[in-house]
Parts: structure tokens; sequence; C-alpha cells
């Protein structure tokens, strides 16, 4: 007779994990947000990849990166690192769109972008998405 341990499959890990799809969402919104324009002149837009979109670029593969590591603990700081990051970067974007429209008083005719806006929704799902990492065990 056969000993049945023996025929058993062996166990597979899974590479997606909790926190995989809340990632990929976030990283394609910082992703192609990135690419877009992020600020809105009355002489034309200024696109992302001029400055801080080769960051939130660079982060926003990260976070893609980390969606497919079967690790917990990498996923969370995939997740919440490149969060922070975008968030911040966005964060400096708009107090220095508030900084030059204060300065120059021309409210309104500097106006954050689709680009931004969608990095900024990025942000968000990526640092929601490590904190639901962290609180479940």
């Amino acid at each position: 007779m056969a000993d049945s341990a023996s025929t058993a499959a062996p166990v597979r890990r899974r590479i997606l994990h909790a926190g995989s799809l809340g990632m990929i969402v976030g990283g394609l919104l910082a992703l192609v947000g990135s690419l877009l324009p992020w600020v809105i002149t009355p002489f034309g837009s200024l696109n992302g990849m001029a400055g801080p979109g080769l960051w939130t670029l660079s982060v926003a593969f990260l976070a893609i990166a980390g969606a497919l590591l079967p690790y917990r603990k990498m996923a969370i700081a995939h997740s919440l690192i490149p969060g922070v990051t975008v968030a911040l970067v966005v964060g400096w974007q708009t107090a220095r769109l508030i900084s030059l429209s204060a300065s120059t008083d021309s409210w309104g005719q500097l106006m954050p972008g689709i680009g931004m806006v969608m990095v900024a929704g990025g942000a968000v799902v990526l640092i929601r998405t490590g904190l639901r990492l962290l609180a479940v065990r």
C-alpha cells in the first residue's frame, strides 16, 4: 500500500496577498498621474515629468512591485513608504502653488492639474492599504 503523505502535492505559496489589489490600484494611479499635467496656468499646462513627477513615478513602480511580493512585512513597507513619499511630494507642490499664488496675488490662475489629483488619490489608496495590512494579523 502506498504512503499517502508522499504523494500529496506540495503546498504552494500564494503570490498575491490581502493588500495586492489596493497596492496595484494606488501604484497605477500614482504612475499614470505622474505622466499627466500637474499645474494648469492661463498659458498652458505644466507636465509632472518636468520635476516632481519623476519621484512619484519611481515610487509608484516600487508600490506595484510590492503588490507581487508574498511577504507581509515587505508588502507593508512597499505600501507605506511610496504612499508617504507621494503624499509629501504632493503636499510640497500644493504648498508651492499656494505660495506662488499668494506672492503674485493671482489667486485662481495656478490650479492643480489632473495628474496631481490622481497622484494624491494614489497616495491615499497606498497609505490606507498599508495601514489595513498593519491591522491584519
